[in-house]
């Protein structure tokens, strides 16, 4: 049997959401995207002026989340988490509530697979909170905010100033003055909440109680020194996980013993060319649908560094393509796996890159899309 076309390729109806920095982008982007071409159609911005850098959709669609990174909402000392009700045939927002995120400047989130909870990362305040999801979309107040220094016992220490694997000549020191979460998700089973923190040079794994909305302490894993993790990606076979490490621009490769629920590192590989010297920052990583490559985006450098995925999990350096733009805060890859959108932080554009030779490579179509201080990029599909 042939393989069932998506709705929006039949019809053309995929939609894109740009989180952004509001000195610039002020607020969120809504974009028809092209899937002959991958082009990016301004519709529409809704305005915010709180950096609504990070989105992410419910499990249904029907409800779309912000990460508002900011450390003084409703006059404290904290960000904030926006809920807005998605029009699925028109991809028009409607904000719903907006509540504490539990801790200073959340530079990530993420919604559980039963679209119970969002997982909020506050990199400012070194915690990861949980957050309960009403039966109408909008959130609840967090049920559980806990910092990472207590994944340890005695609490964990900050990581190494500089990183012991990093390119020659690096002078990547940023973050390690505290306890700084850099994203959180559940992993694929919606069991255990897995956070990096950049701070501590730790990935940690945590128990969840979904009735309480409460996490537990389980394991501490640390990266090499001073590391940095900061963004991860699983392979679909929900054991492979790739965490990418910012200040050692590295890919350190980990298996999940999903029996015991531990993360256990196997191997970790630069993202730079080799030979490469000097400073860069790792910011993104993806794992293609089929999972036979991984990508990943360095900043200063401004590549997309491309690698195969061996038959055991581990990464060969493919190469790498430029993105066209300074500091590739983030991309994705649309949903029909054609396009990859290069989001170029400084840059105040978005990049767009054909997908070929079955992943390998990356092809630039000569698009770019002005958009200020993209931060991520998500994609609807409408049926």
């Amino acid at each position: 049997m042939a393989p069932r076309t998506p709705a929006y390729e039949r019809n053309g109806a995929l939609l894109a959401y740009v989180g952004t920095y509001s000195d610039r982008g002020g607020g969120i982007y809504l974009f028809r995207v092209d899937p002959s071409n991958g082009r990016l159609a301004l519709v529409k911005v809704f305005p915010s002026a709180v950096n609504p850098t990070w989105l992410a959709f419910g499990p249904s669609n029907r409800f779309l989340y912000a990460a508002n990174e900011v450390a003084d909402f409703d006059g404290g000392s904290t960000g904030s988490v926006s809920a807005y009700a998605v029009d699925t045939s028109t991809g028009e927002l409607t904000a719903v509530n907006t509540v504490t995120s539990g801790g200073a400047g959340p530079a990530h989130l993420s919604v559980d697979p039963l679209g119970q909870y969002v997982f909020v990362a506050n990199y400012g305040g070194g915690s990861v909170a949980a957050i309960p999801i009403r039966s109408n979309g909008s959130l609840g107040a967090p049920t559980h905010v806990v910092s990472d220094v207590t994944a340890c016992s005695p609490p964990c220490p900050v990581g190494a100033a500089r990183a012991a694997y990093g390119p020659r000549g690096h002078v990547a020191t940023s973050g390690h003055d505290a306890a700084h979460a850099h994203m959180v998700r559940m992993d694929p089973a919606g069991k255990q909440v897995i956070a990096n923190d950049l701070g501590l040079d730790r990935t940690i794994v945590w128990g969840f109680d979904r009735a309480s909305g409460t996490l537990l302490r389980h394991q501490s894993l640390e990266s090499s020194p001073g590391a940095g993790p900061r963004h991860f990606a699983f392979h679909p076979n929900g054991r492979w996980l790739y965490s990418l490490n910012e200040e050692a621009s590295t890919i350190a490769f980990m298996v999940y013993e999903t029996a015991v629920n531990v993360l256990r590192i196997v191997d970790e590989v630069s993202t730079l060319p080799s030979g490469f010297a000097g400073t860069s920052f790792a910011s993104e990583i993806a794992v293609s649908a089929d999972g036979r490559v991984v990508y990943a985006a360095n900043r200063l450098h401004d590549t997309i560094a491309i690698f195969r995925v061996g038959p055991t999990g581990r990464l060969t350096y493919v190469g790498e393509t430029w993105t066209r733009g300074d500091y590739p805060r983030s991309f994705a890859i649309e949903p029909g796996g054609r396009y990859l959108y290069s989001c170029n932080h400084r840059g105040d554009s978005i990049t767009i890159f054909a997908v070929g030779r079955g992943g390998l490579e990356l092809t630039f179509t000569g698009l770019y899309v002005p958009v200020g201080s993209p931060a991520c990029i998500v994609f609807l599909g409408r049926a």
